[in-house]
């Protein structure tokens, strides 16, 4: 027992031999390439797959929210046709989701004419009495109407310091609003997070400070999505003393 101790040390403390050594090389290059492989492959998947299937996450969530609204509406109308007509489990859902779908159509054509936006006029007047829905009624308009407003005179797209001096974040200049004490002209900017842009920042800060930027919506929006990796080639990123600064006249919000 003794002796097997003493070879086996004595095995160890040799080191390999060059032809062990070019074994050793042997197995591990091809066990490295095909890790590598693998690696390359399956980022290459996921670049691909990827946005197919953000996409299909936020289709199946407007749908399926679009099916809740409208599968009340169409479960009525099913108790006064044969059950069998309804019997098939996906009629149902889709049958809503058209209703929904024909149920904004007529409210957006409703409300373009003159008589339409005269009834829906009284009708935000009575939310706007009620305590606490007036409040979330009126921000949630407001901010719609900010996001949908066309982009006339105004550049929404906006660079900050944030979160510390010298670096730079995309914002959105939701409106602007001026300081009580000094009448100095202020404006709040949202600011989303990358990657996961439905939680933001709002900060609110002079006009000097904020710079306009010649980026679209649709640019800002797959920058912070993609973290940067989509994105223009040249963005306007310049001193304040050198490029332009809001002015309260770019307010998009309704006052």
């Amino acid at each position: 027992m003794e002796t097997a101790f003493v070879f086996l040390a004595a095995f160890r403390a040799f080191p390999l031999s060059g032809y062990a050594r070019i074994e050793v090389k042997l197995v591990k290059g091809p066990i490295s390439r095909t890790l590598r492989g693998l690696q390359r492959n399956i980022l290459a998947g996921i670049i691909t797959i990827g946005p197919l299937f953000v996409t299909y996450l936020i289709f199946s969530f407007l749908l399926k929210y679009l099916a809740q609204a409208g599968l009340p509406a169409v479960q009525l109308l099913a108790a006064f046709f044969p059950r069998a007509w309804f019997g098939d489990p996906w009629l149902q859902p889709a049958l809503a989701v058209i209703l929904t779908l024909a149920m904004l159509y007529v409210a957006g054509r409703v409300t373009s004419l003159v008589l339409g936006r005269q009834l829906f006029g009284l009708f935000e007047s009575v939310l706007e009495r009620l305590p606490f829905v007036a409040k979330v009624y009126t921000s949630v308009r407001q901010l719609l109407d900010s996001m949908m407003a066309k982009k006339d005179s105004s550049q929404r797209v906006v660079l900050i310091d944030f979160p510390i001096a010298g670096q730079k974040s995309i914002g959105f200049l939701t409106r602007t609003l001026s300081d009580t004490a000094t009448g100095r002209p202020l404006a709040a900017v949202l600011v989303p997070n990358a990657i996961n842009p439905t939680s933001a920042f709002l900060q609110i800060l002079p006009t000097e400070r904020v710079i306009e930027t010649d980026l679209t919506m649709e640019q800002a929006m797959s920058m912070i999505m993609t973290g940067g990796a989509v994105g223009p080639e040249t963005i306007r990123y310049a001193p304040e003393a050198e490029n332009r600064s809001i002015s309260p006249s770019t307010s998009t919000a309704p006052q």
